[in-house]
């Protein structure tokens, strides 16, 4: 009978994540305490050990949603006194306009589905050039980011890639289009003649949303709307909008040249390409199938369907201009579009509702447990070290090592939080007059955009490239933690290389 209950505990322990990774957590949490409570450097090294476990975690996300086990590891160090509930609200407060960005802004762009799939079926179908149909997913991703959110932003990509791939999926299942019950997360209806068709399509999207999330970051470092660190800084710095873009515009602009160059590069030089996964093409039948389905819906669509989406694109302006002259904070903005969407597109039920929270809660409550962990980062003070190492550097050095150590540490941790400690410091220094303002102002460039290049090597470098690892689209075209990075790769090594350039020679 102890046996079975033992047996019974470990199955549903994690659920179905395999056996191996279960025995891993459970020998996390054992191991945490005992570092903790060995003398010496072990305690010390404590912090830095739940970090790369909390790491792993997101890596192994396609074994098992992070928020089971980081959640475990996150309530463990509260427990332990690695940090305290306290420090964990003043985290949340901290960022709760990215909170309540994704609880409601994910939610609205859900209800704006049917005009993306719409608009982006044409370009898709129409553009037939991969090189050009990537060079217009980043563009468009950056100009967005610049004036929007970067979140905002991935959440549309998402949802235009989720509509792709359930198209395609009913199809080859041999379903109708309308038949929208169906379950394309479930590959044993495929048809043995779409399967080939299948693995080139995941490819095809993987690239067009790695294209699309480096967009992202290439428009989110240019303006102080672009990314929650970029208005701390501004803030600090005393900059408005125009005085921001054009500090940062002698980094921004070659990066972001140097950015689409390698984009055009990924798809025209196809080993190149295929070394990174960027080799992907749109098989034949599945734009024939994309096609048809265009022509279904033009030939189908009722008089309620053409205003419901009259309505979504008027609301989509008046997003875009909520956005971009800030009239309220992006989550409360969200919040607006979810109920005029739904009050002139007749969705009055609550379970009609409810399906739009079901993509952004669980990402929501992960990011909660992240700031957990970057509460122990505070508390455990891990990054205090580097940051005495950059500020004890000679000052013409200073803005070249402040980039690289706001990358590297970016790209473990959290941006925002990076960006926090560094312009905190810089700030007490200039106040207390130990550098000058032309100074600060050139450290403050670099810490805005060494948190914002090089931070692109991982996942959980930016809240954008974490929500797509999470969300519901990497499962179904496999794109798992490992693979992000291999493709962030040569955008890691450009952005990076030309970011650190800028800052040293042309600021």
């Amino acid at each position: 009978m102890t046996a079975s209950l033992t047996q019974g505990l470990l199955k549903n322990f994690l659920g179905n994540a395999p056996y191996w990774y279960k025995y891993l957590i459970l020998l996390f949490l054992l191991i945490n305490p005992i570092m903790l409570w060995l003398p010496g450097p072990w305690s010390a090294l404590a912090g830095w050990v739940l970090l790369g476990q909390f790491i792993f975690t997101l890596a192994m996300a396609l074994k098992c949603y992070p928020l089971l086990p980081g959640g475990l590891l996150a309530l463990q160090a509260v427990a332990l006194g690695m940090t305290t509930p306290e420090m964990v609200l003043n985290e949340v407060r901290h960022n709760l306009e990215v909170i309540l960005l994704l609880m409601f802004m994910v939610a609205g762009i859900y209800f704006m589905k049917q005009l993306l799939l719409y608009v982006f079926t044409k370009i898709l179908i129409g553009v037939r050039s991969k090189s050009l149909l990537s060079l217009i997913f980043c563009i468009n991703a950056a100009l967005l980011s610049a004036f929007l959110d970067a979140l905002t932003v991935t959440a549309v990509i998402i949802s235009i890639a989720v509509g792709f791939y359930s198209v395609y999926h009913r199809v080859a299942s041999g379903q109708e289009y309308h038949n929208h019950g169906h379950d394309h997360g479930n590959d044993l209806t495929i048809q043995e003649a779409q399967r080939e068709d299948l693995i080139q399509f995941r490819g095809f999207l993987r690239s067009l949303l790695m294209h699309a999330a480096i967009g992202t970051a290439l428009g989110g470092v240019a303006t102080m709307v672009g990314e929650p660190q970029n208005l701390l800084i501004a803030k600090e710095a005393g900059w408005g909008f125009k005085e921001f873009f054009l500090r940062i515009l002698p980094v921004s602009l070659p990066v972001f040249i140097a950015g689409l160059s390698t984009c055009l590069l990924l798809e025209k030089i196809k080993p190149l390409g295929r070394a990174f996964g960027y080799a992907g093409r749109l098989p034949a039948r599945v734009r024939s199938i994309l096609k048809d389905f265009d022509r279904y819906q033009t030939d189908r669509r009722t008089p309620r369907e053409t205003a419901q989406l009259l309505v979504q694109a008027v609301v989509a302006v008046l997003l875009v201009l909520g956005l971009a002259f800030h009239v309220a904070e992006v989550g409360l903005i969200g919040l607006a579009v979810i109920v005029l969407l739904t009050s002139l597109n007749g969705i009055n039920e609550e379970h009609q509702i409810g399906k739009a929270f079901q993509e952004a809660l669980p990402f929501t409550a992960l990011l909660v447990v992240f700031f957990t962990i970057v509460a122990v980062i505070h508390s455990q003070h891990l990054f205090q070290p580097f940051i005495e190492m950059v500020l004890r550097q000679p000052v013409e050095n200073q803005p070249g090592v402040l980039f690289v150590a706001n990358g590297l540490l970016s790209a473990i941790s959290d941006n925002v939080f990076v960006a926090t400690i560094y312009i905190s410091e810089v700030k007490a220094a200039l106040l207390n007059g130990s550098i000058t303002q032309e100074h600060f102002e050139t450290l403050a460039v670099a810490i805005n955009t060494g948190t914002n290049l090089p931070s692109v090597a991982t996942p959980n470098g930016q809240a954008a490239f974490l929500f797509l690892l999470t969300s519901a689209i990497a499962p179904l075209i496999r794109l798992s933690y490992g693979r992000m990075v291999l493709m962030a790769l040569p955008y890691t090594l450009v952005m990076g290389g030309m970011g650190f350039w800028a800052v040293t020679h042309w600021l």
